[in-house]
């Protein structure tokens, strides 16, 4: 910085200053100081910074399974929100959310200085082990389910599930069967919630639960069921690459979609725009949830007050597998 102040005939202080993008600099000066930089490839030193400040700006994330779509995609949102806010992201991936796994994980990045840590938790072992952390260091959850000690950042996968199977009613089909996620994720019961209160509020028939693994194979699998069911003409399901696999098997079987049985998936992953026919879906914003968890963290970190949830809406995507029910 010495360097830096003396080629642009400036102080220490003014260096600074334009480093820390303070509005109290001259355009010129700002511009000189600058040039100084880039002439002389001066980098921040980030652990002098840390020792300085008593802030490393590097948080962590802790999550136990990028494969799957939901997961991946809010690890992302949190790392592109966190770049923007000017701190790097360290993360942990885990083979599992028990309470040990979970503990050790944010003892090693606290260990490493990071200033908070946020933690994907959509399973209930997750969630359960984050009743153990210590409240004196900053740690946020994401899809931790209802009753998590510490401040959650959440979509409202209950509102989402239940506009699916509202849609579908309000096309004329008389009930609504539900191909669910695996039991232990947060994300799986919390539709299969908001399913059953939306037929419980029409006084429709609640059908037998159909369960599945996230995977297109086991919606393929569970198409089997389906197309052994005549009565059924409208299936929402969990996420959209089962109802991948859902499509594929009706398809094998003859049944046409949407004019035998309408399909409405979750998550709206890029492909499901594509798939034959377009699929109706559940959008859910993992970019907007990702500024979320970011600013409840950035927040904790200043020892700030933060209500115990904050919640993303789910947004209804209409496209071509659900129809009129037939007569």
């Amino acid at each position: 910085m010495a360097d830096v102040a003396r080629l642009a005939g400036v102080s220490h202080q003014t260096v600074s200053r334009v480093l820390h993008d303070s509005p109290n600099v001259r355009g010129v000066t700002r511009e000189r100081v600058l040039s100084a930089i880039r002439q002389l490839d001066y980098r921040p030193n980030s652990m002098a910074r840390a020792l300085a400040t008593g802030r490393s700006r590097t948080l962590g994330v802790v999550s136990s399974d990028t494969t799957f779509y939901g997961p991946a995609s809010t690890l992302l949102g949190i790392e592109q929100a966190a770049h923007e806010a000017g701190y790097a992201v360290s993360v942990a991936s885990v083979r599992s959310l028990s309470r040990g796994v979970v503990l050790d994980a944010v003892q090693k990045f606290r260990d490493q200085g990071v200033d908070g840590v946020a933690v994907i938790a959509p399973l209930r072992s997750g969630a359960d082990a984050l009743r153990q952390l210590k409240p004196d260091f900053a740690v946020v959850a994401v899809e931790a389910g209802q009753g998590a000690p510490i401040p959650v950042a959440t979509v409202d996968q209950r509102a989402g599930a239940a506009a699916a199977t509202r849609h579908l009613l309000s096309l004329g089909h008389k009930t609504v069967w539900h191909i669910a996620g695996p039991a232990d994720w947060q994300e799986s019961q919390e539709r299969v919630l908001g399913w059953r209160s939306a037929l419980e509020a029409a006084r429709a028939r609640v059908p037998e639960l159909l369960r599945g693994d996230w995977t297109p194979r086991s919606g393929y699998e569970v198409g089997d069921a389906v197309i052994k069911l005549p009565e059924l003409t409208a299936v929402f399901v969990a996420n959209d690459q089962m109802a991948l696999g859902l499509l594929r098997r009706l398809h094998e079987a003859g049944r046409h979609v949407p004019r035998d049985i309408s399909v409405v998936g979750f998550d709206d992953i890029p492909e499901a725009a594509y798939f034959t026919p377009p699929l109706t879906t559940v959008r859910q914003d993992f970019m907007e949830l990702g500024r979320r968890c970011l600013g409840i963290l950035l927040a904790r970190i200043e020892g700030e007050e933060q209500p115990p949830r904050v919640v993303v809406q789910a947004e209804f995507v209409v496209r071509d597998s659900t129809g009129v029910a037939r007569k």
